[in-house]
């Protein structure tokens, strides 16, 4: 602040100094902030459709060593299939399944036992005439405890039942195929390019299915033929997983294929390919918690189930564990190839 001149009055200040003191007063500009841009949020991105030859390969890896040994070795075949005799017996002493298993392998090496109820066993074996039989019985009781003979009963499976057994069989698995292939392909009728885009859906299900029916009965010739493990066994109960795995297979590539469908209605803009990935993407999370919920009880059966269920739970366990893998893998990538060699409109 200046002095006060001598001609200037009290109170009042000179015109220069007071505009100089007036520009000191006003306030500095802030310095400008610049912020920096958030970077965009990470998708992880789950790229199935470019990466499909390699999950083609290896389905051929796990496929082929299978399919060699059936065609070389064949089957480890059961009772139902290659003959045998069954015996259903009840003991009055309460044994337990060990104790009969132990009795029964000692008068055949290759006897499977089965639980069938309260102190009640199936013992399977092979083919015997009426007098070897009544002397597995008898040793039996001697080995294990009384016999209530009331309750049993022997049951003889010839070569000729067995052979309708294993025909009736492969025509049920057939028929299956036929009809899965004819229910998809009618479904899927309606997505762009009609009948023949249905049966591009359908074929491309049926062989998820068939990589899955091929693996598992690869797997199980190997149990079988070249580790010669008695759960490796083909019989009636084997029959009934394969269904059950072509049916488990089936509807997990529907739900693939159910969101590919709605896809294509939406999202116009984007190619085949994306939509496929994109439809795999939303659908992967709920195929595979659901295949593990289930995986987890036939664990559970596999440990605790005994010799007669361990064989079911095994190939159960397969099978699903397959379906799940070919549904995301190897069904709709297979779809894109096929559009890709025949295109539709």
């Amino acid at each position: 602040m200046s002095a006060l001149s001598d001609e200037t009055p009290a109170g009042e200040l000179d015109v220069e100094d007071a505009e100089e003191d007036v520009e000191a007063e006003e306030p500095k500009p802030k310095a400008v902030v610049e912020e920096t841009p958030k970077a965009p949020p990470r998708v992880r991105k789950l790229d199935i459709v470019s990466h499909r030859n390699k999950f083609f390969l290896f389905s051929l890896l796990l496929i082929i060593p299978g399919m060699y040994v059936m065609i070389t070795k064949g089957f480890l075949l059961g009772i139902d299939f290659a003959g045998g005799t069954e015996f259903t017996l009840r003991f009055e002493n309460h044994p337990t399944i060990k104790q009969v298993e132990q009795a029964a392998r000692s008068e055949f090496a290759d006897a499977t036992v089965i639980a069938a109820g309260t102190d009640q066993f199936i013992i399977r074996g092979p083919a015997l005439g009426p007098a070897r039989q009544t002397e597995v019985i008898n040793d039996l009781e001697q080995s294990v405890g009384p016999i209530d003979r009331s309750k049993l009963s022997v049951l003889e499976v010839g070569g000729t039942i067995a052979g309708e057994t294993i025909e009736l069989s492969l025509l049920s698995v057939v028929v299956a195929a036929i009809g899965i292939l004819a229910l998809l392909t009618f479904r899927f009728r309606n997505v762009p390019g009609g009948w023949r885009a249905g049966f591009q859906f359908g074929g491309s299900a049926l062989a998820a299915l068939l990589h899955d029916v091929f693996l598992l009965t690869g797997v199980f010739a190997i149990l079988g033929t070249v580790f010669d493990l008695k759960i490796g066994e083909l019989n009636s109960l084997f029959v009934t997983a394969v269904l059950t795995v072509v049916g488990f297979s089936v509807h997990d590539t529907i739900v693939v294929f159910d969101r590919i469908r709605e896809n294509l209605r939406v999202s116009q803009r984007l190619t085949f390919e994306q939509v496929v990935n994109l439809s795999i993407m939303q659908t992967a999370a709920r195929s595979i918690i659901t295949s593990f919920t289930v995986v987890l009880v036939l664990v559970s059966i596999l440990i605790a189930g005994g010799p007669g269920l361990q064989g079911f739970a095994l190939a159960l366990l397969i099978g699903i564990v397959s379906g799940t893998y070919s549904s995301i893998f190897n069904a709709a990538p297979l779809l894109v190839v096929w559009r890709r060699l025949q295109p539709v409109r």
